[in-house]
């Protein structure tokens, strides 16, 4: 039996606050009717609602063996050498979902100290520059002419201040959340961002033009990212996010983080992982990591910032050759959704866990710091 046959197929949400203003402007054309975007009411919800920061714990830097004395290395494949720095952006995906994707940037101005951040958002443009660093299957979500014009960022208070020119204003509605989604994700990946602000021609925006969706206040990773298209209360939820499985036209393997909205009395972590096994959508393209036989038998927060998920699966009782994409995701997920930074795997009460990728998730691992780092 192979592995396609045994594996099928982010805190409640808020925004930071700092006023902003806009004055009125007809570049923005006009609205357009929505295809598949979340519900309105998830949307307006989500604006609304405060709470922790599980979906807010932005870089999932690796913590090296020197950090720890103990840490499985992880990485897939040595990046490829590459003339400018490596980051993380957020691209669309043939399903419309949203991915992070490790790209090497080009050289920017030395004495451009933000060119990374730049070159960043510009990878997001579609049909823009970058278009062609991207791998197959994958696009960014500005308006084909988005240029970005500044990037800024306060070191005390870790807000981005993002201008671009009018051509953001001509996207598609459908398209509004997403856009935000990605600018969002991209630029809090770095360490040193914890939110984002968004001008047009030195203008500050206080609302999106085709939707309205509100930017009075900084945008950060706990307005969540790939949001269920099916109607949630989200007001009596908590929201936690979880890395499902997905395949490029290529047949090269990803992972998706989505939010998921659960019961705010569950354990956030607990939940999160629950609802990894759970599994994705079914019209999404994303595939199950887990099988149907896996079960959750308990997660334990230990010192030193490791945390201990155990696992049991009839399918793996021996603990060898199980798939990592399944091991894999529950270490991105333990990531996002916890300030802990490592993690190590108990499956079937054994403590060696060895992946199809030839790691022993049992002894403590950390998420990579370029996840996905997928071929051109």
């Amino acid at each position: 039996m192979n592995r396609k046959q045994y594996i099928r197929g982010l805190s409640a949400a808020c925004l930071l606050a700092v006023p902003l203003t806009l004055s009125g402007c007809n570049w923005f054309g006009s609205e357009s009717a929505a295809v598949d975007p979340p519900p309105s009411e998830v949307e307006a919800q989500m604006l609304q609602i405060s709470g922790d920061s599980t979906l807010d714990s932005g870089v999932m830097g690796r913590v090296t063996e020197e950090d720890t004395g103990n840490v499985a290395s992880k990485d897939k494949k040595a990046s490829a050498k590459a003339d400018g720095p490596r980051t993380t952006v957020y691209l669309e995906d043939e399903h419309g979902l949203l991915a992070p994707i490790s790209l090497a940037l080009p050289k920017g101005d030395k004495n451009d100290k933000d060119a990374t951040l730049k070159n960043s958002l510009t990878a997001l443009v579609s049909k823009g520059p970058l278009a062609a660093s991207l791998p197959t299957g994958f696009q960014g979500v500005l308006p084909a002419g988005t240029a970005v014009k500044n990037v800024t960022v306060d070191a005390a208070t870790g807000l981005a201040v993002v201008e671009f020119n009018d051509s953001f204003g001509s996207y598609e509605a459908r398209d509004e959340r997403k856009l935000l989604e990605a600018v969002t994700w991209t630029l809090t990946g770095q360490d040193n961002i914890k939110g984002v602000q968004l001008w047009v021609d030195g203008k500050k925006l206080t609302e999106m033009p085709l939707k309205g969706t509100p930017l009075d206040r900084p945008l950060s990773r706990t307005m969540g990212i790939n949001l269920p298209k099916h109607s949630t209360n989200v007001m009596n939820s908590s929201a936690v996010t979880v890395y499902f499985s997905a395949e490029s036209p290529d047949g090269t393997q990803y992972y998706v983080p989505v939010t998921r909205f659960v019961d705010p009395a569950q354990e956030p972590l607990k939940a999160a992982l629950n609802e990894l096994i759970t599994g994705p959508e079914s019209d999404n393209g994303l595939q199950m990591v887990m099988t149907e036989g896996t079960k959750l038998d308990s997660v334990d927060a230990g010192q030193n910032g490791v945390v201990t998920v155990s696992l049991s699966d009839d399918m793996f009782a021996d603990a060898k050759d199980v798939p990592a994409e399944m091991l894999e995701s529950v270490v991105l997920t333990v990531a996002q959704n916890t300030e802990d930074s490592l993690v190590q795997i108990v499956m079937n009460g054994k403590t060696a866990v060895t992946g199809t990728d030839h790691v022993d998730y049992g002894k403590p691992v950390s998420a990579p710091e370029y996840v996905n780092d997928l071929p051109l």
